[in-house]
């Protein structure tokens, strides 16, 4: 594949979908099982109302995400006690090996495009069960301060 004669560039139209160990579906992309990429992984992914992940960390692989529309919290540390609230038009940056989880606690979906440094987008995700206490915690406390509808 060192010949540019053999290699040959690959348009993806996202239709086919796959669940993540993450607990989110997603919309097939860029990645090792789709066009053989060597060093990057891009998908979309759209996450419903009330809809989150669970907690993971990707151990030895970045994550670029560039929020398309919505707005969702990240939670991330060592025991998800940071947040950070991304919205439309946000780039948010995930350094490997940082446990962190996304969760949409708005009433409308958030699309987000998603790239990571691992081209098989699920080999380096790594569920963290023992901290669903701590996302559970900190999702009712964030909850707690939205304001009522009616």
């Amino acid at each position: 594949m060192g010949n540019s004669s053999e290699q040959t560039c690959y348009l993806v139209r996202p239709s086919d979908t796959y669940d993540g160990k993450q607990g989110l579906t997603y919309f097939c992309g860029i990645a090792t099982e789709t066009v053989g990429s060597k060093s990057i992984c891009m998908h979309l992914l759209t996450i419903p109302p009330g809809g989150r992940a669970k907690a993971h960390m990707h151990e030895n692989h970045e994550t670029a995400i560039y929020v398309l529309e919505g707005e969702a919290i990240a939670l991330y540390g060592d025991k998800l006690q940071h947040h950070t609230v991304t919205k439309a038009g946000d780039l948010f940056y995930i350094p490997a090996g940082i446990p962190h989880l996304p969760v949409n606690l708005s009433s409308k979906p958030i699309s987000a495009v998603i790239a990571r440094t691992d081209p098989n987008e699920q080999e380096s995700v790594v569920l963290l069960p023992e901290l669903e206490a701590y996302a559970d915690k900190e999702i009712a406390g964030l909850t707690a301060m939205l304001p009522a509808t009616s």
